[in-house]
């Protein structure tokens, strides 16, 4: 089959994976937004963390809330992805509420290029 691209560039390779254009338009080259989209994620990480483990022992926010000694609107603000206001004592309280632990872990600011 003939190439349908002919204005390809010599020595610059198209890519059909979005998240790599992506992550090279707006990540590599920016690290302000690599800071923003690496703090997004790990509040949204949290929050999901929170919203699994609960829903896994099949309880629901008011019920995890009385278990930790807040309000269920502390609850569902924690499981929201947007919320920035994580604590580790209240993380700790919601963990053990849930018969879990928090581990906490440093990572090279950078991640490590995947090899294909």
């Amino acid at each position: 089959m003939a190439n349908v691209n002919k204005s390809k560039k010599p020595g610059k390779s198209k890519t059909a994976n979005g998240i790599e254009i992506i992550r090279d338009r707006y990540l590599t080259r920016d690290s302000d937004m690599a800071r923003l989209v690496a703090k997004q994620r790990a509040n949204m990480q949290v929050a999901q963390t929170i919203y699994d483990l609960r829903t896994k022992v099949g309880i629901s926010q008011r019920q995890l809330a009385r278990l930790v000694g807040t309000t269920a609107s502390v609850i569902c603000r924690l499981e929201d992805a947007d919320y920035e206001g994580h604590s580790l004592s209240m993380l700790c309280r919601i963990a053990a509420a849930l018969d879990s632990r928090v581990e906490i872990r440093f990572l090279p600011a950078r991640e490590q290029k995947r090899s294909a």
